[in-house]
């Protein structure tokens, strides 16, 4: 659907943070020593949010990373980050979003009645950025730096222990799934565009190719009953409330295939619920 600028910087700011996570949860997949790794924790320590990009735990210590996709150049005067670019703005410091990260998570873990070290670094996971005056004190990773993190961590023994698997489990289950940082902009199912997108790239330039759907920009194939029932997960993501029948999926998916061919998937692959014109399915 149409957004206004500011939605748009907005989400492309959402998008890029994302990016960098999984990003960085690449490098932590690999770690042969197999630490407890738990991405993207949203916990609650004395009535106070906090979010923790990645947390990966080894025996008697656990590492916390708040991850930052900044490009460009930036400066580090008196404690505080700068842009280089334009009018040099001040942006919010991810030191001290560290620092509030690891003071609230020790008093977590001192309720839970646990005792680890914590220890907490900054990691600058978009190659383009760059930090003059860097301090050199700060716990801070640049990308360039990260594969010698990584085979720091591969050498620590990480022999866990039923305590370790058990804080895991405490801070998995006190994991809020409703973030309070979630603004999403009103939509009806009216004003969003229909139609099949591409998988890979999203681009609704696609080509149906016998069974497959072929996308015009980046060559991405896949087959039309995946594209079919991955528009059921949209609509479901979308609008809970709203009945999956054959005549809303062929309108949502457009050119993917036909109704004969839609209720057929629907009717394979999920459960019918009613009967002739008032069917649906779940």
């Amino acid at each position: 659907m149409n957004l206004t600028d500011d939605e748009q910087k907005n989400f492309l700011y959402l998008e890029k943070g994302f990016a960098g996570e999984v990003q960085f949860d690449l490098y932590t997949e690999k770690i042969q020593s197999k630490p407890l790794i738990l991405n993207d924790l949203l916990l609650k320590s004395n009535n106070s949010n906090l979010q923790i990009d990645s947390t990966l735990m080894f025996p008697k210590t656990i590492y916390l990373f708040e991850v930052k996709n900044f490009e460009g150049d930036h400066i580090y005067e008196n404690g505080n980050f700068y842009t280089l670019n334009g009018k040099g703005k001040e942006i919010k410091n991810p030191l001290d979003q560290l620092k509030r990260i690891k003071f609230l998570f020790r008093q977590l873990l001192q309720n839970l009645g646990y005792r680890y070290n914590v220890e907490g670094y900054v990691v600058f996971i978009n190659p383009e950025f760059n930090l003059y005056q860097s301090p050199k004190d700060e716990p801070i990773i640049y990308l360039s730096q990260l594969p010698r993190f990584m085979k720091k961590l591969n050498k620590l023994p990480c022999q866990l222990t039923k305590q370790d698997q058990a804080l895991a489990n405490k801070l998995v289950a006190l994991h809020q799934t409703e973030s309070p940082y979630t603004r999403i902009r009103p939509y009806k199912y009216e004003e969003l565009k229909k139609g099949p997108t591409c998988k890979t790239c999203n681009s609704s330039s696609l080509s149906v190719c016998g069974k497959k759907l072929v996308c015009d920009d980046c060559g991405c194939e896949e087959l039309v009953e995946s594209a079919i029932l991955r528009g059921v997960g949209e609509l479901r993501l979308l609008f809970p409330d709203m009945k999956i029948t054959t005549n809303i999926i062929f309108e949502w998916c457009g050119s993917a295939g036909s109704k004969k061919m839609i209720g057929r998937i629907l009717k394979e692959n999920l459960q019918k619920m009613g009967n002739k014109k008032y069917t649906y399915y779940e």
